[in-house]
């Protein structure tokens, strides 16, 4: 049996990582918080917190506890798990930790945490705090394994998607109780109402289809993302993996196969 991979996060950049290694024959055991606030919730496995089993391309995701992992493994089915990391690495031990949480910022993942510790974007340096950074940013580098240094630095920018950069996305006019009022796959017009914060209602800024909306009932901070318009309105787009996820995913499954490789080639020439 390959060896587990634990992986921090479970939103649609971690989910591509997933499904790549889960096509390559690796266990997968996601770590998530408690109340996740994915937007892109059809293309997530860690949405299973919110849904209980999530079913994405292939493979079953179910919220379990600790104590379930051995069974669910045992089923092929994705485990995600909301106790705490330091938990899961003193249950697991896993040879393989992934952090893919996409904070912009290391939120306590170490070197020392597994035999191979992999970082999904900006907020972590090869060689010191992970051993492998996975490039993010959409352009010719996107999914490239770093051994040494960072990724490229957040711009803050969302990346281009049918044209459109920050106008697609869209934030919390003010903190509050978040409302959805439409939902993902709905075509929705520039200035229509998808949803308010407390009464302030939160408008579209152009026309398309809702790729991602945070589920509603959260509390939000001000500026908080909350959907996702997607100018190119292919509804199929909303309920499948991103090129870009996959992209990433694939520079995921090369820094764990390229490590998988050099370690059984090490034992053969003992």
């Amino acid at each position: 049996m390959k060896p587990l991979v634990l992986m921090r996060g479970g939103g649609d950049i971690a989910s591509g990582a997933v499904y790549r290694l889960k096509r390559a024959g690796y266990p997968v055991v996601i770590n998530e918080i408690a109340i996740p606030t994915m937007i892109r919730r059809e293309v997530c496995y860690g949405n299973a917190v919110h849904r209980g089993e999530m079913i994405l391309e292939r493979y079953v995701a179910r919220h379990v506890s600790i104590e379930e992992i051995p069974e669910m493994l045992a089923n092929d089915v994705i485990p995600v798990v909301t106790s705490p990391y330091e938990d899961l690495l003193a249950t697991l031990h896993p040879p393989i930790v992934v952090d893919a949480i996409l904070s912009k910022k290391n939120l306590g993942t170490n070197k020392s945490d597994a035999e191979l510790v992999v970082g999904v974007g900006p907020g972590f340096t090869a060689g010191y705090d992970v051993d492998v950074v996975i490039e993010t940013m959409r352009g010719h580098w996107l999914g490239r394994c770093i051994y040494d240094g960072p990724a490229q630095p957040n711009t803050g920018i969302p990346g281009d998607v049918g044209g459109f950069t920050h106008e697609r996305v869209i934030h919390a006019p003010k903190a509050g109780l978040f409302t959805a009022k439409r939902h993902i796959g709905d075509s929705v017009q520039a200035n229509e109402v998808i949803g308010y914060v407390d009464d302030e209602p939160v408008r579209a800024k152009i026309t398309g289809i809702l790729r991602g909306i945070l589920k509603s009932g959260l509390i939000v901070s001000d500026h908080f993302k909350l959907a996702d318009v997607d100018a190119r309105c292919e509804e199929s787009h909303c309920y499948s993996i991103s090129d870009k996820s996959l992209a990433v995913g694939g520079g995921v499954l090369e820094a764990v196969t390229a490590w998988d490789y050099e370690r059984n080639q090490d034992g053969n020439d003992l």
